[in-house]
């Protein structure tokens, strides 16, 4: 198998899923198949249904009989899970960071690292990237997408860049977006500050928040009562989503009551404080500092 990505918190996530041999799991985000071949290791008569969106993550796909392979936003989880004959499953694990493969891609556009194409789709037969949003996007809406998804703190400035930059001419490549925003980047911090933009217009392309939201509200229908919840996150914006998820089922973390008064969540939480890389991971894998994991269990 390919370097396409290094699995972050290989061991922990997946042991977090306290694997049955013969049970059904799902991996949302297969990618380089590093959490899935270690999830396949441990299943004797059991399932893995692996997704992903992106077409080449099937060249890493393991010749495995026990492997089912999905190509499809997990956005669509029950669906598929029923195509295939699955109406229930044991465990569910999602690593939601963007491969180390898309990252060094140039052509994907990714990353500010490189002059391609401003593009950043995951799936590639998608209609929407981010040439589009920069060059069509009313300015307001380009302001809510760096303020809300780039936690950006002042995005004036950088939307009135971008909009008299492609007044003048689209702005088509990577390169082209960096050089209109260059009088506003801090020059102490130039690689936060761009990845956060990057971050915002990637998740817009992508449509990231809504996916994840869609997942996990059909995680509580397709696990099974002991069924585990396995996810890593790698900013604010989802490990706020997933934390308040896991405590009360809903995205506001409001935990209903009953008659009573008694505290009702579907969900245990295993993990009370999210697990973050050990200084080892973190020394030979740079890309996983900002990783977070929490794993529930389905009541």
């Amino acid at each position: 198998m390919s370097e396409y990505h290094v699995p972050v918190m290989l061991k922990e996530s997946v042991e977090g899923l306290n694997i049955n041999p013969r049970g059904v799991y799902v991996d949302v985000t297969f990618g380089g198949g590093g959490h899935s071949s270690y999830i396949l290791e441990q299943l004797t008569d059991g399932k893995l249904v692996a997704f992903d969106q992106d077409l080449e993550a099937q060249d890493n796909i393991p010749q495995n009989n026990k492997l089912v392979f999905v190509h499809g936003n997990f956005r669509f989880l029950r669906s598929f899970l029923r195509l295939n004959g699955f109406e229930q499953v044991d465990g569910i694990l999602a690593d939601l960071g963007v491969s180390s493969h898309h990252f060094d891609a140039e052509m994907r556009g990714f990353s500010f690292r490189f002059d391609g194409p401003l593009d950043m789709r995951m799936n590639t037969l998608s209609k929407l990237d981010a040439a589009h949003v920069v060059n069509t996007y009313e300015p307001a809406k380009l302001l809510e997408i760096l303020r809300v998804y780039g936690e950006v703190d002042n995005p004036k400035p950088l939307v009135k860049a971008i909009v008299k930059r492609r007044d003048e001419r689209p702005i088509e490549l990577v390169q082209e977006l960096v050089e209109a925003l260059q009088p506003h980047i801090p020059a102490n911090a130039q690689h936060k500050f761009l990845a956060k933009v990057f971050q915002a217009l990637r998740i817009e392309v992508n449509r990231e928040m809504d996916a994840l939201k869609q997942m996990l509200e059909q995680s509580l229908k397709v696990l099974k009562p002991g069924g585990r919840l396995s996810v890593i996150t790698y900013h604010s914006l989802e490990d706020r989503l997933v934390k308040n998820f896991m405590k009360s089922g809903n995205f506001e973390g409001k935990v209903e009551k009953d008659f009573y008064g008694n505290a009702s969540s579907p969900f245990n939480v295993i993990t009370r404080k999210a697990l973050v890389p050990s200084a080892e991971e973190l020394e030979s894998n740079n890309r996983s500092r900002s990783a977070k994991l929490r794993i529930a269990e389905k009541k």
